[in-house]
């Protein structure tokens, strides 16, 4: 399963403003709104209208350096090639599973279906090949590997005879496929995961990266609800 979970995170949209107004020697405080829940009251802490309106014109006019004091930390878990795309958004932070020192057994990424090959462009992928799909599945065990045709168990038996001979995990592991899952922890300022999803989370991605910029946004929309609004292109 393709999933990034947010195990850590440091400040707030007030953090964003007050690394802005730092600048005049000024600084914000929450405003609190109190609401009605059953015969319960109830009061949350929300930006003034004016630390709302600081952090869209930061966006706006890209004044940058204050979102970068508000941090978040995803473990992420998906296939290398997934992977290999992700990491080259540099400006965040990266800490992969090598198999240079694990040896178990991998796991594969597994599709619900193939997609066929796009007809207007050179990348991408459009509709289902149903007859791909139905090899795939004609199993009906795609893990268990129990047709030994199966690349992905010819690829699993060459990785596990290898190192049955002795051969270093390093070496062995140049025989599993792009679909092996790999995880890692991805830890980056606000901005930065914003650029992120500005350009993962569009139709024009690749569906299975999509899922990790998806899930990846929605933790940040939760953290910093105004300054992702105000970074996301998407509103």
């Amino acid at each position: 399963m393709i999933e990034a979970t947010l195990i850590d995170h440091m400040g707030t949209d007030l953090s964003v403003v007050n690394a802005a107004r730092v600048s005049f020697g000024k600084n914000s405080d929450w405003d609190y709104t109190d609401w009605r829940d059953s015969d319960d009251y109830a009061r949350e802490k929300v930006l003034s209208k004016g630390d709302t309106k600081l952090i869209h014109y930061l966006a706006e006019h890209k004044h940058m350096s204050p979102f970068g004091h508000a941090f978040a930390s995803f473990h992420v878990k998906a296939p290398i090639f997934v992977a290999r795309q992700l990491v080259k958004h540099k400006f965040l932070r990266w800490n992969e599973i090598s198999r240079r020192y694990v040896d178990t057994q991998p796991e594969f990424y597994v599709p619900d279906a193939w997609r066929g090959r796009a007809k207007d462009k050179k990348q991408g992928s459009d509709g289902v090949i149903e007859e791909a799909t139905h090899i795939l599945y004609s199993n009906n065990e795609f893990y268990g590997c129990i047709d030994k045709t199966d690349p992905y168990y010819q690829c699993l038996q060459s990785y596990e005879g290898l190192l049955r001979l002795g051969v270093c995990p390093e070496q062995a592991r140049m025989v599993l496929p792009q679909s092996t899952m790999t995880e890692w922890y991805w830890s980056g300022s606000l901005d930065a995961f914003a650029d992120m999803c500005n350009l993962r989370c569009t139709g024009d991605t690749q569906y299975e990266t999509r899922l990790v910029a998806n899930q990846i946004c929605d933790s940040m929309k939760k953290l910093f609800p105004v300054s992702w609004f105000a970074l996301r292109l998407e509103k």
